[in-house]
């Protein structure tokens, strides 16, 4: 497979070059015949850059005059990878090119992987780590080769999602390839339905038309079908709305109750989830003023949703693909137990912060984190749900209280 797809690249590599090669002087013989593939690859002893850059010509020429597949063949495709690795020797990349490099907001590093399997985002062909110094930018993950450095013309999405944290909530908005003046939305490259003079791709989340190089078919869960329809279908999206739909998915932007608040009524699993993330915000309490709680870190079981306990309405686009496949709330369910087995069972100041219902005066100690239980929401007294709902006089609780203010003045 690695055989076949280098010589794929090499092919379209000559056919691309073709051109400029008519009108220059004829490669130079470094006895690259076919019995050369015989000798031992030691033998070759080319080591000046120019007379290696014409021994790399004439083997890619080589490989398309040999038959295809053809052991011959695979040994010229492994004596020009020979030949690349010695040039890239002499050429010493590693001291002419940067670890680091800073352009339009992206942060590039030099990758030191080996792979090639990766793909350039500027030119959108293999990078072949074994022979190609190629970067990664550390914010957005973009991937180019080190020669499509000085071409690119995309800025970091990391900042659009710094600056613009924030959800295009209408469903493909489009606006018609006529407003795009026929050209890509990123690069402004002319493209049209037909395919010419370049084929135009509808990006799902933008709902704008874009260029082959700038939208690769890649598909994403885009957040307005999922808001508005409860779909996850993943959609065709360009390559800036799949970096940008993938940094934004852990951020709670998503205000539910706001957005789309008949969601809750026709979803089961979000009405459960929401009442557990109320109950944990009111656990919360417990464990800030728990010493135990603090130094065994219980909080931390959701440090991957620090938003869970900080309020109750706001949900990441990874929220709700959990929600949707179970995930969340079995993970929440089970931290909920973990919660409270520490608050009513582990530990005894927790458990001495419960209530005695005021109504009926009997049972155990109350949490407002039960489910059988009600708040008043007043001054959060704790009583039994069917004491609280049968009672029709005022909290005992707020009474006191009241007649405490009342008795105060009169004794001033």
């Amino acid at each position: 497979m690695l055989y076949s797809d280098f010589y794929a690249g090499v092919k379209a590599e000559i056919f691309s070059s073709e051109i400029k090669s008519q009108n220059s002087d004829p490669p130079m013989d470094l006895g690259l015949a076919e019995d050369h593939f015989s000798r031992p690859v030691g033998l070759f002893v080319a080591s000046d850059v120019e007379q290696l850059k014409l021994a790399i010509e004439e083997c890619k020429r080589l490989i398309l005059e040999l038959p295809e597949h053809s052991e011959k063949q695979k040994d010229a495709v492994v004596k020009l990878i020979h030949l690349r690795l010695k040039l890239q020797e002499l050429q010493d990349p590693e001291e002419d090119e940067p670890n680091l490099q800073v352009m339009l907001e992206h942060r590039f590093s030099k990758e030191k992987s080996k792979s090639v399997k990766q793909m350039c985002d500027k030119c959108s062909t293999i990078i072949w780590g074994l022979i190609q110094t190629w970067y990664t930018c550390t914010g957005c993950y973009y991937r180019c080769h080190s020669k499509c450095m000085s071409l690119i013309n995309k800025p970091c999405v990391r900042s659009k999602v710094s600056h613009q944290s924030e959800y295009e909530l209408n469903i493909c908005p489009e606006i018609g390839l006529d407003k795009q003046d026929y050209r890509c939305s990123e690069c402004r490259t002319p493209i049209s339905l037909r395919g010419i003079p370049n084929e135009a791709r509808q990006c799902d989340y933008t709902g704008q038309y874009y260029c082959s190089s700038c939208h690769w078919n890649d598909t994403a869960i885009v957040p307005a079908r999922v808001i508005h329809n409860w779909e996850f279908e993943p959609r065709k999206v360009c390559r800036s709305s799949m970096r940008y739909l993938a940094l934004m998915m852990p951020r709670p932007v998503l205000r539910l109750k706001e957005i789309n608040p008949l969601l809750f009524n026709f979803v089961e699993d979000l009405v459960e989830i929401r009442k557990l993330r109320q109950d944990i915000l009111l656990m919360k309490p417990y464990f800030i003023t728990c010493k135990e709680a603090m130094e065994a870190r219980l909080l931390l079981h959701l440090q991957d949703r620090q938003h869970f306990v900080e309020n109750d309405d706001m949900y990441s686009l990874q929220d709700l693909i959990d929600t949707s496949n179970g995930r969340l709330s079995c993970s929440l369910t089970e931290i909920h137990t973990t919660f409270a087995k520490h608050i009513k069972l582990d530990c005894e100041k927790c458990q001495a912060k419960g209530f005695v219902c005021e109504l009926c005066k009997e049972g155990d100690s109350l949490f407002p984190f039960d489910s059988h239980t009600s708040v008043c929401h007043d001054c959060l007294a704790v009583f039994h749900r069917d004491c609280y709902y049968d009672n029709s006089t005022m909290c005992p609780h707020c009474e006191r209280m009241l007649e405490h203010k009342l008795e105060v003045p009169l004794k001033l």
